[in-house]
């Protein structure tokens, strides 16, 4: 096995500790692990998380619930609607190539009120427009789609955002094509507390 194969390994072996935790969230088993005195005194010298997730800043969807971690364990980077800009992608490389986190999952939601503000297109205050301009590609993308288009634009923003990162010069990219960075989107889904992979 490569050294890139074993990377790609670990990323993937971290997904899947999410989806057991997540697993665990649904079927109320769940364990709160690494929430001990001795998981924060551990903590003092540095952090080593297993992922980044990029998720929205919905109060329905805190990842270190729904996936059943704990102090540790995730680097997370919210905003709402899930979208990124320089200051959002300086916080992923920072964890992606200082921290060596091998996994990162862009993570929507079932019902996002970001993408459907911008579906709606209605007149928007303050800075609110810059997150809808953000969407914008996922909506052009999901008007080709049959069926629920809030439910498409949704699942086609996680996915092209998700690609972004995966292209993003000069740090991720190199990262990915290494094998040391494992990138993938997925949804939350609100109903059923259930998180699906979209690749």
């Amino acid at each position: 096995m490569t050294p890139s194969e074993v990377d790609i390994q670990i990323g993937e072996q971290a997904l899947s500790q999410l989806l057991d935790g997540n697993r665990r969230y649904v079927e109320l088993r769940r364990i709160h692990p690494n929430q001990s005195d001795d998981r924060r005194n551990s903590l003092l010298g540095g952090q080593h998380p297993q992922a980044i997730i990029l998720g929205c800043s919905d109060s329905r969807v805190p990842p270190e619930i729904i996936f059943d971690q704990g102090l540790g364990d995730l680097f997370v980077v919210r905003v709402a609607g899930n979208v990124i800009d320089d200051i959002v992608l300086a916080s992923i490389e920072y964890a992606a190539e200082h921290l060596h986190t091998p996994l990162l999952m862009v993570l929507g939601h079932t019902n996002c009120g970001a993408v459907q503000a911008a579906m709606d297109d209605t007149e928007l205050d303050g800075h609110l427009p810059s997150i809808a301009q953000a969407i914008e590609e996922a909506l052009e993308a999901a008007r080709e789609l049959p069926g629920d288009t809030l439910n498409n634009a949704i699942r086609a923003h996680a996915r092209i955002t998700a690609e972004h990162l995966r292209l993003s010069e000069p740090v991720l990219s190199v990262l990915v094509r290494s094998g040391s960075l494992l990138i993938v989107s997925a949804i939350y889904d609100l109903d059923t507390g259930l998180v699906e992979i979209l690749e």
